[in-house]
């Protein structure tokens, strides 16, 4: 299959990686968090991906699952619970120690064990796991920003997963036969150059995308422990848990050696780059010895270089004249404070009507969207508390419409399989004692509808703005559920 990303011969790392970013959210295939840029992305589909995990032979045989704690991976953290499988996660960063082991509550049911597989869940029913403990693991599933069919993976530039495997291979918890596998979407699977691939890199065996399981059949060997020479001791001062595996190797007879303390001078991993590049006056054109020094970006801490002819231009100030209207106490020559202008009421709803869409442009926002109708909110029930629900439930919609005082809310969905996916994890939503009853709305089971299309043209009446609960600036769809 042909990749949807081409990657430019002499491509490096950060290269592919910004090509993938910049696919993903120019073809709107994410899903919070936006954007997707220096983060594993979150991928719509990514929970059909995970599901094919359950198809893969070497799961059934496995009884320990390391799932690094990124969002696409949920489906998998959920699908190792489910099998009743014993699910590691690594500490995040790893500040506290390496795994953390996820306990559910005795009996838990589907419900409990959805939480469970949530960056909540893994904070709350975790137990840590030292160094001393007798683990070992069958399986290992990674986050990627790209992979190729070769195997080959570049995550999101932090080392922290090739770090972990090197870790657990000193640790005696992963061998030869260990399975490493990633998810991604369809678009992240690229051609990546074998010259970019270094000793301490991971790489995987199978890839899951919506569409495919691809087995890499990857020939270069995965990390055979801890490359010491790879690290310095600001690393160790971040990751005290190295300081222990070294001790512990350094007992052994291994060569501990760490590298050098990269120069702070140097150049920093770049950031992505901001779609909205400030404008700047162009600068006094240089002699050509100097262009080199003109052109260096990297040392932003220079002042910029004036000709000494060039003084800025000393304007006297402007008087006011005393003129109708003019407040009280101001004198003539005394400049006027003015007033800041008052933001469109269109920017000032955007301000406050997301739930989901923290950090996602509204330019980005689709066309069309796919509405939930949510029906039996019980009385004194307030937004917050609803809002704070769906996100623990990993269903935070782009746009919440709030009919309180009507027992029901709306809530739109980027796609249909988005909101599919809402609706199953909110099933058995209680809040308040009250059974919540989540459907599609009835104008949305014919097709999809205009985005914005239930915005209301004037503000909260007055017994909802009584009421005290915060209310959406919107109506639902005239045709929805009541």
């Amino acid at each position: 299959m042909e990749p949807l990303v081409a990657i430019h011969p002499g491509a490096n790392k950060w290269d592919i990686r910004q090509k993938v970013w910049d696919y993903i959210e120019e073809k709107n295939l994410a899903d919070f968090p936006r954007p997707v840029h220096n983060r594993i992305p979150n991928f719509k589909g990514a929970f059909k991906a995970c599901s094919k995990v359950s198809e893969l032979q070497m799961f059934t045989q496995t009884s320990e699952v390391k799932v690094d704690p990124d969002k696409p991976l949920q489906g998998v953290r959920l699908a190792v619970l489910q099998a009743n499988k014993t699910l590691l996660v690594p500490t995040p960063r790893l500040r506290s120690g390496l795994f953390n082991r996820i306990t559910p509550p005795a009996g838990a049911n589907k419900e409990q064990l959805r939480k469970c597989s949530t960056s909540q869940g893994v904070k709350e029913f975790s137990v840590p796991v030292g160094l001393d403990a007798k683990v070992k693991v069958d399986l290992v599933v990674v986050g990627s920003v790209a992979v190729s069919e070769k195997g080959l993976r570049i995550g999101k530039g932090e080392g922290y997963a090739d770090l972990e495997y090197g870790m657990m291979t000193a640790m005696g918890a992963v061998n030869e036969s260990t399975v490493v596998v990633t998810v991604v979407h369809d678009c992240q699977v690229v051609n990546i150059p074998e010259e970019l691939i270094e000793s301490h890199d991971l790489t995987v065996d199978y890839i899951l995308t919506p569409t495919r399981v691809i087995q890499t059949n990857c020939q270069l060997p995965k990390p055979q422990g801890i490359i010491w020479s790879k690290l310095d001791s600001d690393k160790l001062e971040k990751i005290p848990i190295l300081k222990k595996l070294r001790a512990m190797e350094e007992e052994a007879g291994k060569d501990v050696t760490l590298g050098a303390v990269p120069d702070p001078a140097g150049p920093a991993p770049q950031a992505a780059p901001s779609k909205r590049q400030n404008k700047r006056r162009p600068r006094p054109r240089a002699a050509a010895g100097d262009e080199g020094k003109q052109n260096h970006k990297e040392d932003n801490r220079e002042e910029p270089e004036q000709e000494p002819e060039q003084k800025p231009r000393q304007r006297p100030p402007r008087v006011r004249k005393e003129s109708r209207g003019e407040a009280k106490g101001t004198s003539e020559g005394e400049p006027r404070e003015r007033k800041p202008a008052k933001a469109p009421r269109e920017r000032k709803e955007r301000n406050s009507e997301g739930t989901g869409g923290e950090g996602v442009p509204r330019r980005r926002y689709p066309n069309t969207v796919t509405t939930v109708h949510l029906g039996g909110i019980p009385n004194g029930l307030r937004v917050s508390e609803l809002k704070t629900a769906l996100r623990e439930r990993e269903a935070a919609p782009l746009r919440l419409t709030w009919q309180g005082a009507q027992h029901r809310a709306f809530l739109d969905y980027s796609d249909p399989e988005a909101a599919d996916r809402a609706l199953q994890s909110l099933q058995g939503l209680s809040l308040n004692g009250a059974d919540l009853q989540a459907a599609l709305a009835k104008n949305q089971r014919g097709g999809r509808r205009p985005f914005g299309a239930n915005k209301r043209p004037r503000p909260p009446s007055a017994p909802e703005a009584a009421s005290g609960e915060q209310t959406e600036v919107h109506t639902p769809p005239p045709t929805a559920e009541q």
